[in-house]
């Protein structure tokens, strides 16, 4: 179910990282990187700290072939009609939730505590993003003040899969229960614009 679970974060991801570049016009190699970031980048880095090897896109050879075949399906596309792109948010949600989910499992099952878990967690489901905002030469929504909350969603569904675990619900289970609570939080946030105040003496109401 993990692998399931995974699959279906890459393809939210890589969705994600195309419309993004799509709206910056760049090329296909442009769009290709955004992709790959926005599905890899926050799964590496969890990878690399927690000295897991192969890096799972590597162990799962076929993830990076999916980010290509989205990205030259995409880049084929004469323009990609307005109303998708105020959907971007969708696709973000969705990998984030499922991204989350499951670096916190996994990070369970390397033996760290249940806080260390729920932060590589939310490192897994944002940390892709925000690289592929860097990349497009924006402030990452992670970090703006005025943003729906985001990596808030995804520290609360880490906890989930903790607290699923602990009463003894199947993993399974747990994993698809995390990512539902962490995407339905995120698009709550978006529909209602919850945010967290800008920390500071200057920061203005969300």
């Amino acid at each position: 179910m993990q692998t399931i679970i995974e699959f279906l974060a890459v393809i939210s991801g890589a969705t994600f990282g195309v419309l993004l570049a799509r709206r910056k016009r760049m090329d296909f190699v442009g769009v290709f990187s955004v992709a790959f970031l926005t599905s890899f980048g926050g799964g590496t880095l969890r990878d690399l700290l927690l000295d897991r090897h192969p890096l799972f896109w590597i162990r799962s050879h076929h993830y990076p072939v999916i980010v290509f075949v989205v990205a030259a399906v995409v880049s084929l596309l004469p323009q990609i009609p307005a109303r998708l792109h105020r959907w971007l948010k969708l696709p973000d949600a969705l990998g984030m939730g499922l991204f989350s989910a499951v670096g916190t499992e996994i990070a369970l099952q390397q033996g760290v505590s249940s806080f260390i878990a729920v932060l590589f967690g939310v490192m897994t489901g944002t940390f892709g993003g925000v690289m592929g905002d860097v990349v497009c030469n924006e402030v990452p929504n992670l970090f703006r003040p005025s943003t729906p909350l985001y990596a808030t969603c995804a520290f609360l569904g880490g906890w989930t899969m903790v607290l699923c675990g602990t009463i003894g619900i199947p993993d399974d289970a747990s994993l698809w229960i995390s990512s539902a609570v962490a995407v339905s939080l995120r698009l709550i946030a978006i529909r209602w614009n919850l945010c967290l105040r800008a920390i500071g003496r200057d920061a203005g109401d969300c």
